[in-house]
């Protein structure tokens, strides 16, 4: 197995490829645009969005944030170790870290329950139309960083260890934007309105 880590000095030749930081940024800017947009329509109904916020569960949020930073931490730790051509370390971390992700959907779609449960859906007020898109988006990405994740793994199990190292830099990057972007919607969301 080869485990040469590349110099990058390049802007062009970063972690994980360019394409994979070329969606990150089109996927930060869109949650940006979203956030803002929330910003600005809750500028015009202030007591809604207030009132809103408050019938979420914010220790929900606060735990589901522990779980996916737990989580891009278990990311750099496996690797760490795969770069460090230690694939047995490396795959524990990364079972860690896709636990923290399915933690996160579990506790998410408790929350999406009891929303749901008290009839606080995408059409009961803007705030909860902006809860719902942006939240449902994020989980959308976080699944298809499960995805990623568990092919990496996969080809990890494999006797031959048939991933390369830009590939398992690309899916890491991937799972950290998930983190970053939660990161943005946590506290807006939750705490600011």
């Amino acid at each position: 197995m080869d485990l040469t880590v590349k110099n990058y000095k390049n802007i062009y030749y970063p972690p994980g490829g360019i394409l994979i930081w070329i969606i990150i940024f089109l996927e930060l800017i869109t949650f940006g645009m979203a956030l803002i947009a929330m910003v600005f329509y809750g500028k015009d109904e202030p007591e809604i969005f207030h009132q809103s916020r408050l019938l979420l569960n914010t220790a929900y949020g606060a735990i589901n944030t522990l779980f996916l930073i737990t989580s891009g931490f278990f990311m750099a730790e496996s690797l760490h170790y795969f770069k460090k051509g230690n694939v047995q370390k490396s795959i524990w971390f990364l079972k860690l870290t896709m636990l923290g992700g399915l933690l996160f959907l579990g506790l998410k779609s408790l929350e999406y329950y009891d929303k749901i449960e008290a009839g606080l859906t995408l059409s009961y007020n803007t705030f909860f139309s902006f809860y719902w898109m942006l939240t449902l988006f994020h989980v959308i990405h976080v699944l298809v960083g499960l995805v990623i994740l568990c092919t990496v793994y996969l080809s990890l199990r494999k006797k031959q260890h048939q991933v390369n190292l830009e590939d398992f830099e690309a899916g890491a990057a991937f799972w950290h934007m998930c983190d970053l972007i939660w990161l943005l919607l946590f506290p807006i969301i939750y705490l600011i309105f």
